[in-house]
């Protein structure tokens, strides 16, 4: 196990503050890498609820896994080791470069591509894929009703594709956000859908059997968590300052609107 991913000792107390009963396998990365590159919500405590609902632990060791909006591939390296896949780790944001010294960093060169590509143009032939994964990343590009018939052409039949995003509890009737979060509230935040919304929406598709949309409960907890903590320890400024101020609307809404929702679709 390489040393990137073994918690520190001089981080015993970042560790303990993150160790977490209900992620007892992310609880054996190091927490100050976890943190150093996180790119929003704790992508290794969702991926890992998401895990069991797609059936990750069944799949065949070196099984495909297209890791879409991988960020800085924290996620694509779980895979690899938690799961044995052979995994694409794509994402726009960061350089196939930086996630490729990163991967090999953490010792998972030879099971982990990174691919620099935009959701909606993934250079993958059809039935590639064993399973699809986006975790924190799937609300930005997939409410397009056209967009699931597209990804999972990419899965063998009867693939899996499964998502983690952040959500709301229910939908919001009108054009304005709940009156406690209207400070807080950004534009981007109505491409926020509650379970009933994305089973209908991949429904609706044709594409999949829905076998799963559903809440995590006390989410919402984990998140302001993580919060506080990337507020005090990110080495970036941007990312302190962004989860000051998600901290704050989570901490308000104590679970009443926010949260996250997993969704998992059989490709018909």
């Amino acid at each position: 196990m390489s040393d990137t991913i073994t918690p520190r000792t001089s981080d015993q107390a970042l560790t303990e503050r993150l160790t977490h009963a209900r992620y007892p396998r992310s609880n054996a990365y190091d927490a100050r890498w976890v943190v150093e590159n996180q790119m929003g919500p704790n992508a290794l405590w969702l991926l890992e609820w998401l895990a069991p609902a797609l059936g990750l632990d069944a799949l065949p060791p070196g099984a495909r896994v297209l890791d879409l909006g991988c960020g800085r591939a924290m996620t694509s390296v779980f895979l690899a080791r938690e799961f044995h896949a052979q995994v694409t780790a794509a994402d726009l944001w960061i350089a196939a470069d930086d996630n490729a010294r990163r991967i090999a960093e953490a010792g998972f060169a030879d099971r982990v591509l990174p691919v620099h590509t935009e959701a909606h143009d993934l250079p993958f032939a059809e039935a590639s894929f064993d399973a699809i994964v986006s975790v924190d990343a799937y609300q930005y590009f997939g409410t397009n009703d056209l967009y699931l018939p597209t990804l999972t052409r990419l899965l063998k039949p009867g693939g899996r594709v499964g998502i983690v995003v952040p959500a709301l509890r229910e939908e919001i009737d009108g054009v304005e956000p709940p009156e406690h979060l209207k400070q807080w509230w950004e534009p981007d935040y109505w491409c926020f859908h509650s379970p009933g919304w994305w089973r209908r929406h991949w429904t609706r598709s044709g594409a999949v059997e829905v076998e799963t949309a559903d809440w995590l409960e006390d989410g919402w907890r984990d998140w302001l968590l993580w919060c506080e903590v990337v507020a005090e320890e990110s080495p970036e400024e941007f990312h302190r300052t962004m989860a000051r101020q998600v901290a704050e609307m989570v901490r308000a809404d104590e679970g009443r609107a926010l949260g996250f929702v997993r969704v998992v679709g059989r490709r018909l």
